[in-house]
């Protein structure tokens, strides 16, 4: 499966040590991230992690745009819905894109961590099917 990791400034230590935590699973599958979040992750988990621009670069439409051609099959954006964003209609069309292509996407750890487990259990494996159709 294809990962990908986003995590707002105050989200990032969340993100790091959720990726700690269930590094046994991400490890089997192929990560991408945007920028400063996939440098962290990677050097605190040493998970091999495909780095984006940053997310104030573009790299969260860099991650949309691999979303829109089905080319992603899960999506971690650990948001912080307190604090107002210039970005933030980048963010939305990021999700609007995970809605109109079936993506499963966690915004928080509890859906995180819905989402990994069922990865680890193979709920997802219905996404496999979409990529031998291509």
């Amino acid at each position: 499966m294809n990962i990908a990791i986003i995590a707002h400034d105050s989200k990032k230590e969340l993100m790091i040590q959720f990726c700690i935590a269930y590094c046994g699973i991400l490890c089997k599958h192929q990560i991408c991230a945007t920028g400063t979040t996939g440098k962290l992750v990677e050097e605190a988990t040493g998970l091999n992690i495909v780095k984006f621009l940053s997310g104030v670069q573009g790299g969260d439409q860099q991650i949309a745009s691999r979303i829109a051609c089905n080319e992603i099959d899960m999506v971690l954006f650990f948001r912080d819905p307190l604090t107002v964003k210039e970005h933030e209609p980048n963010e939305m069309n990021l999700l609007r894109l995970c809605d109109v292509h079936n993506i499963p996407i966690a915004t928080n750890i509890a859906t995180g961590e819905m989402l990994i487990h069922g990865l680890e259990r193979g709920d997802l494996d219905w996404r496999e099917i979409l990529h031998s159709n291509r």
